[in-house]
């Protein structure tokens, strides 16, 4: 039996980057008996030290189990967790122990997570680019920026064109907006795919004016168009527009996955490997949006072993639409701290083929990097938004 021995949080930092919300990183280490350490990670955002904490609640739970047992450790954590299927920071903490026992499982056996899951079913990951617009607030900084993004060879983006409008949008944001999209529009053409992110912001009625007015510059999907618990607003949203509807970044199981997709309400699933469960609720949820017809576009707003973890899964699944990436939006020391291991080249994620979760950290860098403080907070603009962004012209 190959136990676990010890499940370590580190929280980390350097510098507050166009993710806010991802300017620090939770690393999970879980070490077993026999020497081997497996890497997860999870969510920060105004939540690292209780998340962190929930990690340690977790290594008393765990501390002595077959670590290949995940679906017994997950009914053991959920056993004494009372709150857990309710709890974003339970299920977060422990969707980054599963993730980290899935790459010690990978390595114990020589082979990445895709071959453990069921293989290839194609050879390179299509990605988005997010983060790039930092700072733009006028149509031409974002049709700028879009520029450069095509440049590096990518196909499609994201962006939140909606400044600072929350629950509702008035005349003027709606024309912001819409001159927001159509500059990226014409600046990148009508071959790469423009998506349009909501952050779950808006009532149903500004949400139902606002597809009115971008549906003509043809978006691939809608992000997260109404709030997250609004869901007779989604139903209204869904009878009132023709737009696809991309969500689930904040869904903690699949039973909630399941909801949207009985309803009809999803066409695009985003569910996040470290908020639903890692690994072994994750194939459960991508079964379950195959039988709907209803493709992956992973949620993937972190860092470098979370973005490794879904690669590995985009690898493998049949309903996969594109996955979201922030890489070469990171801050260098997230993408030194895995040696560069999951580059993006010409708008195409490359699969990581060494064991496990395909990537190694690099400990040395661990030390140096430990965040000991407050979490970044800003009253001018929340932590959800790409910086610089929160503002009209």
């Amino acid at each position: 039996m190959t136990k676990i021995s010890e499940i370590e949080a580190y929280i980390l930092g350097k510098e507050i980057t166009s993710a806010q919300w991802a300017s620090l990183m939770i690393l999970v280490k879980v070490t077993t008996s026999d020497g081997r350490v497996g890497w997860g990670e999870t969510v920060s955002a105004l939540r690292a030290e209780a998340v962190a904490n929930f990690v340690k609640k977790i290594n008393t739970v765990l501390k002595g189990s077959d670590v290949f047992n995940v679906e017994k450790n997950k009914l053991e954590w959920y056993k004494h967790d009372f709150n857990m299927t309710i709890s974003l920071e339970s299920t977060t903490a422990y969707s980054a122990v599963d993730i980290a026992s899935w790459d010690v499982i990978g390595k114990e056996w020589g082979a990445p997570l895709y071959k453990l899951l069921g293989g290839k079913t194609r050879d390179k990951i299509l990605v988005y680019a997010n983060g790039w617009y930092q700072n733009c607030v006028r149509p031409e900084d974002f049709a700028d920026k879009a520029k450069e993004v095509v440049k590096k060879g990518y196909k499609a983006l994201k962006f939140d064109p909606f400044g600072p409008y929350f629950n509702d949008i008035s005349k003027r944001g709606l024309d912001m907006a819409e001159e927001r999209v159509k500059a990226v529009r014409e600046a990148v053409g009508d071959n790469v795919d423009i998506l349009i992110e909501h952050h779950g912001r808006f009532n149903a009625n500004s949400a139902i004016m606002i597809a009115k007015r971008l549906e003509k510059y043809n978006p691939l999907f809608m992000e997260e168009p109404v709030h997250p618990e609004d869901m007779e607003g989604l139903k209204k949203y869904r009878a009132n527009t023709s737009l696809r509807i991309a969500l689930g970044e904040r869904i903690i199981n699949k039973h909630q996955a399941l909801h949207f997709m009985k309803e009809g309400l999803v066409d695009f699933l985003q569910a996040d490997l470290y908020r639903i469960g890692g690994v072994t609720e994750t194939k459960k949820v991508v079964g379950i949006a195959e039988v709907f017809d209803v493709l992956m576009a992973f949620h993937n707003a972190q860092g470098p072993i979370l973005n490794a973890a879904t690669l590995q899964f985009d690898a493998f699944i049949p309903n996969f639409l594109i996955q979201e990436s922030f890489y070469d939006w990171f801050p260098s020391w997230k993408r030194e701290l895995i040696y560069d291991g999951t580059p993006v080249d010409s708008g195409y994620a490359i699969i990581p083929e060494r064991p496990g979760l395909g990537v190694e950290v690099n400990e040395k860098m661990l030390e140096s990097l430990k965040v000991k403080g407050e979490e970044y907070f800003s009253p001018e603009e929340p932590v959800w938004v790409v910086k610089g962004t929160w503002k009209n012209y």
